[in-house]
């Protein structure tokens, strides 16, 4: 296996300067490779820093209210990240405050899975076990010319297990994970791969084969279904309605203002008065449009049309099984919302 060595003085060489990297504590690797899911490292770094300087430790994290945790991750999405880390911090602070050294205690905490979990025991405490993500099975699957669908379960745990040997003949898992990952964000790219700047070009099957434009192979996603959206911004004075999404639904925690999906060939206007007397049991007056946003998610997308709304009759007729409030205009950006609300708040000029 000489390609081991030549990947980790490839990754010696090439690697880039994260601050994850230049301190990699338990907490602070964990705190990244939780935000690393499903999201890009240029996007993370800003995230990181701000969030490292609100919660410098996991007792702080652990210490945090929910709400605080939510609105330092605002904007990064995938919510359900930063509720479990948050639950997983304050568990490990209720188990004694030391965060787990394996991969498979690591597992059992919410929100870490065996990519993450490898990752962090790897990094972290030098345990040899394999990560599998991304770029790691595009690396894997051209360096060999692996056919197999890269989206299967079977594929991965393959791949995995093909890899113990390679981590523990590098004799840094750290390194080595790291390398896989670095290698296929960098050089092994989904699309134009720099095979000239390849460690592993010399055995690579693809770059033989002239097959890197078509490796690895993966399974074509299903049409990503589009939805209508209205919601309203009822006004009582100067306060406006607000919801707070459920802890078991997308985006849990956050608020919102109410509406929902269109329905049949019923204008915006009326689903908004629809939607809004059967979540929050007011009856309003449609007024202005405010604004249109698309918006796409990781398994939908959205046309969210956002009404000025009056409200008819007394407040008092409230009735919601979330928590709501009535906030100034001026309050919204202290409270965690989804990104697309932003847009909002940007078209009344706030």
């Amino acid at each position: 296996m000489e390609w081991v060595h030549r990947l980790l003085a490839w990754y010696h060489r090439h690697r880039r300067q994260l601050p994850w990297r230049d301190e990699p504590t338990p907490y602070r690797v964990w705190v990244s490779e939780i935000m690393l899911q499903q999201t890009r490292v240029s996007a993370v770094q800003p995230y990181f820093a701000r969030f490292l300087e609100r919660f410098p430790s996991l007792d702080d994290l652990a210490g945090a209210d929910q709400q605080d945790v939510l609105k330092a991750w605002e904007g990064l999405g995938y919510y359900s990240r930063a509720r479990n880390l948050h639950r997983a911090a304050q568990l490990v602070i209720e188990q004694g405050g030391e965060i787990p050294r394996t991969s498979a205690a690591l597992a059992e905490l919410p929100g870490i899975g065996p990519y993450t979990a490898a990752a962090i025991a790897s990094i972290s405490f030098g345990e040899a076990s394999p990560v599998v993500d991304g770029n790691v099975l595009r690396v894997v699957a051209r360096h060999r010319g692996m056919h197999d669908d890269i989206a299967a379960a079977r594929t991965r745990n393959h791949v995995r297990d093909s890899l113990q040997e390679a981590i523990e003949l590098a004799g840094d898992p750290s390194a080595f994970n790291q390398a896989m990952m670095e290698l296929g964000a960098l050089v092994c790219t989904p699309r134009s791969p720099g095979c000239e700047d390849c460690p592993l070009a010399g055995d690579c099957r693809a770059l033989a084969e002239d097959l890197t434009e078509q490796l690895p192979v993966k399974r074509k996603r299903k049409a990503v279904p589009h939805y209508e959206i209205a919601v309203g911004l009822v006004f009582d004075g100067d306060l406006v309605l607000i919801a707070q999404r459920g802890q078991d639904q997308m985006l849990g925690g956050l608020w919102e203002f109410p509406g929902g999906k269109r329905e049949g060939k019923e204008t915006l206007a009326t689903t908004c008065a629809r939607e809004i007397q059967e979540e929050v049991g007011l009856d309003v007056t449609v007024g202005k449009e405010i604004c249109t946003i698309q918006h796409a998610y990781s398994h939908f997308s959205i046309t969210l049309t956002a009404f000025r709304c009056a409200l008819c009759g007394s407040a008092a007729a409230l009735a919601c099984d979330r928590p709501t409030q009535w906030v100034r205009t001026d309050q919204f950006r202290d409270l965690p919302f989804p990104k697309a609300n932003h847009k909002i708040f940007a078209a009344l000029g706030i």
